[in-house]
């Protein structure tokens, strides 16, 4: 939830042609991180769990493309981005080892009556 905070104090500066550009994208690419973890949280099941932290990551990979771009575009400061892309890497790193963590008592589940 942090990383989204950050988008959103970040992208409130961006050209206001991009409102409904970039900025939306990114903003949406960024709570739906942390929306997918908490979703896949209240599922019943470690499969139902990890379909949603891969949800969550590739949330992360689409975060990264669009900081880069808005780099190259110069909607965001050097340093910005680079701080930024490393958040987004820690947050990706995070989220692979939970998807280790919960593929593995997915594989200890007991198959549920379909």
């Amino acid at each position: 939830m942090t990383l989204a905070e950050r988008i959103y104090a970040l992208t409130a500066d961006f050209p206001p042609q991009e409102r409904y550009g970039i900025v939306q994208q990114m903003r949406r690419a960024a709570v739906s991180i942390s929306s997918n973890i908490a979703e896949g949280y209240g599922r019943r099941t470690a499969r139902q769990r990890y379909n949603f932290l891969e949800n969550a990551l590739g949330s992360t990979f689409e975060l990264e493309t669009q900081v880069e771009l808005c780099s190259r575009l110069r909607f965001l400061h050097a340093s910005d981005a680079a701080s930024l892309a490393d958040t987004i890497a820690i947050t990706g790193r995070r989220l692979t080892a939970l998807m280790r963590h919960v593929q593995k008592q997915a594989e200890e589940e007991k198959p549920r009556f379909r």
